[in-house]
């Protein structure tokens, strides 16, 4: 069967439409329809189920599709490596990194390789682990470098742990608690705490240090995607930061934030890691970029 007609059976499965697949690859829909159409009869398979305007993988259409999707990703790599081994280029690409990623290492990252490199093209999607996931699975980023705790286990998927970055808890210069030595966490939690979405294990430690009877109790409360949002944020009211000290490095050193000291706290640390597709040739200039991320052992 020719790379074509793979193509056109993952489309079905991505768009559940026969309609917006047609769309997708550029043929009318009775094209595509005799298309997937002849992959059934080649396979003596049936690909998909036909329910009203929805088109379902079967059992065994979900095992083709698998092995087509790989099979299509790696024929566009393929491609794409040969035209740069032509051109002598790194080529560009697409990945993902989460909030503190974004604000501590991946800047120093960024901007080296642009003086290394001023002509790629790199783009760049900053966002929680669960929607960084979700691009990956549809291919439209290459990897990502975010928190893993939670990750779900997967054999399609691929992590190598980063360095762990440890953490703790800040406030502005001049807040009621910046300068009166140890505080209990209770002390400082009801001046409201700002935070990116809380590992599970991290909110475990801190709701027992609070007396609730679960993490699921644990009242934050701003929690977003944007660690720069947060900062900004404490620097302007009373609130509490949770952050890694290396995401607060400059604010500190300038004096503007202050290191709570918070009695009887364990070592407050998220594990993160760059994420990929097992089986997934990475491009070179991912290659190059994951090469040069703080990974653990190396």
């Amino acid at each position: 069967m020719d790379l074509r007609r793979w193509t056109h059976v993952v489309a079905v499965a991505d768009r559940r439409s026969f309609v917006r697949a047609a769309e997708q690859v550029h043929l009318s829909q009775p094209a595509l329809t005799r298309s997937i159409q002849a992959a059934e009869a080649e396979l003596g398979l049936l690909l998909f189920d036909r329910k009203g305007s929805e088109v379902v993988p079967t059992p065994a259409g979900e095992f083709v599709v698998e092995r087509a999707r790989q099979l299509v990703f790696n024929s566009h790599c393929l491609e794409r490596d040969v035209a740069l081994y032509r051109s002598h280029r790194l080529g560009d690409t697409a990945f993902g990194v989460g909030p503190f990623p974004a604000v501590t290492f991946l800047p120093g990252l960024l901007a080296d390789l642009r003086r290394e490199h001023p002509g790629i093209n790199l783009r760049v999607e900053v966002s929680n682990w669960q929607l960084l996931l979700k691009r990956l699975r549809e291919e439209d980023i290459e990897f990502y470098v975010a928190d893993t705790t939670e990750l779900p286990a997967d054999p399609s998927l691929q992590s190598r742990p980063l360095k762990r970055q440890p953490g703790g808890f800040y406030v502005r210069a001049g807040h009621p608690l910046a300068d009166t030595g140890p505080v209990s966490l209770p002390e400082a939690w009801r001046y409201g705490a700002l935070a990116i979405r809380v590992p599970v294990g991290v909110r475990s430690v801190i709701a027992r240090m609070l007396g609730l009877p679960s993490a699921d109790e644990l009242k934050v409360a701003l929690e977003c995607d944007d660690a720069n949002l947060l900062t900004r944020v404490t620097l302007e009211s009373d609130s509490v930061l949770v952050a890694a000290h290396a995401a607060v490095a400059g604010e500190v050193a300038a004096g503007r934030l202050k290191l709570l000291e918070i009695r009887d706290l364990p070592l407050l640390q998220a594990q993160a890691g760059v994420v990929t597709l097992r089986g997934r040739t990475p491009s070179r200039m991912a290659e190059l970029i994951i090469s040069r991320l703080p990974l653990l052992n190396e």
